[in-house]
């Protein structure tokens, strides 16, 4: 049976090093195939960040549990990266040349993905990314990059775009927006999409022009922006007041964490800023309702994954279907999963697919499975089916959107997808 230790943690702390997790394995069994992975446990990441490590431990352990992949056990080995990019980069290289792992598994948010990517793809192998959309990373060139999500940050926007003309008549939609939002990579990639901007690559070339915005699009004003630092701020008070005084009817908030997301719906809250149609980019996740309780009924965001979606995996080499995987996930951690853990476990899923596609863990050869899936023969998740475009974003992946109501995250787009959606709440019902 798996099991997570804690290796030399004291040690490591009195060296500088985040403490490794390891998952322990038989020692008779046949030589283990090592997956490094480098996460944000602690810093400002820390929530998601400690989800993704359940949804790869979990995955790992399952399959374990079916013998494994090419008859060897998986070990998982987890390093916290305190949501730092120097030390992710460290913990990447000590993975590769010290620890010789045969796989990675990537980490959380844009702002780690962007620089520990080119690493990944420096030493040839595969960087299955759970949580990296900001365009920057993807249009540079990277031939060993997969993204298990919908669609690059810059295009989240349109979701939304498409929720307003297609669930709200067209006499009753907002007409005027504030757009805030973290100083983050991948925040700040969400609001240029919504606000129309040219992103550019850190030598100055163009990665894309998003003019007009998908606000300008829906004939939507902007009447309010703002842009809050990526760490220590606290003024959500202020922040909230100057929305409110906008007057605005649509509220755009990409934040860089779920507690930001919770900051900023209580500090709404409290000035009794009235919005008709609230959206944040995080709070899907149990934290979220739980730091806000009735405030957030109405509050809209996109996700990757839905309790509800009947999508239908592989683990192992059998069926595993979304269904499954919440059934193991409760089972193992005596609560329910959110996005944050199923991504991850997604990423697993496809790994070990590759594997077992490929017949090796030659990186090379597993990169060139991936790159051959198709719609017709797709990698398949919890998260719904993947192929992937020459740049490793996912073909045809709308996001979907969910909205709290009642206590309750309820799916309510597409419409058409699967059943259960439920119908949306507009205007947002007062605080």
């Amino acid at each position: 049976m798996t099991h997570r230790i804690l290796r030399a943690a004291a040690g490591l702390a009195a060296a500088g090093v985040a403490a490794m997790f390891v998952t322990a394995y038989t020692a008779d069994a046949a030589d283990p195939i090592k997956i490094g992975a480098s996460l944000p446990l602690t810093g400002n990441f820390s929530v998601p960040g400690q989800k993704h490590q359940e949804g790869y431990e979990l995955c790992v352990e399952l399959i374990n549990q079916k013998g494994g992949a090419l008859d060897r056990p998986l070990q998982l080995i987890v390093s916290d990266n305190r949501s730092d990019t120097e030390t992710t980069l460290n913990q990447t290289e000590r993975f590769i040349n010290v620890d010789k792992v045969d796989v990675i598994f990537g980490t959380f948010s844009s702002k780690l993905t962007f620089p520990v990517s080119s690493v990944i793809e420096k030493y040839g192998m595969v960087n299955p990314v759970p949580a990296g959309g900001a365009l920057r990373i993807w249009t540079r060139g990277l031939k060993h990059a997969f993204y298990f999500q919908q669609n690059a940050a810059e295009y989240i926007g349109s979701s939304l775009q498409e929720v307003i003309r297609n669930l709200i008549q067209e006499g009753e939609r907002p007409k005027t927006a504030a757009l805030v939002h973290a100083d983050d990579f991948f925040a700040n990639a969400i609001a240029a999409g919504f606000l129309g901007e040219v992103v550019k690559s850190p030598g100055g070339g163009v990665v894309a022009d998003l003019s007009p915005g998908y606000l300008k699009e829906a004939e939507i004003e902007v009447v309010y922006t703002e842009t809050w630092p990526e760490e220590g701020f606290s003024d959500w008070l202020n922040l909230a007041n100057s929305v409110k005084r906008s007057g605005a009817e649509l509220l755009v908030v990409p934040t860089a964490s779920p507690e930001e997301a919770v900051q900023l719906t209580r500090a709404l809250q409290t000035v009794n800023a009235q919005i008709k149609l609230l959206y944040m980019t995080q709070g899907t996740q149990i934290e979220y309702l739980e730091g806000t309780g009735k405030a957030a009924d109405g509050v809209m965001m996109h996700t990757s994954w839905h309790e509800a979606a009947p999508y239908q995996g592989l683990l192992a080499g059998e069926p595993f279907s979304n269904a499954d995987f919440q059934k193991a996930y409760a089972a193992k951690y005596g609560h329910p999963p959110d996005e944050d853990s199923a991504i991850p476990f997604a990423v697993c899923q496809g790994m070990e697919q590759a594997i077992r596609g490929a017949g090796t863990t030659d990186n090379a050869k597993l990169s060139e499975w991936l790159h051959a899936r198709t719609k017709e023969d797709p990698v398949r998740t919890v998260l719904g089916k993947f192929s992937w475009d020459e740049r490793g974003l996912p073909h045809d992946r709308p996001f979907l959107m969910a909205q709290w109501q009642g206590g309750e995250l309820k799916f309510i787009y597409p419409t058409d997808e699967f059943e259960g959606v439920a119908k949306i709440l507009y205007p947002k019902p007062a605080w």
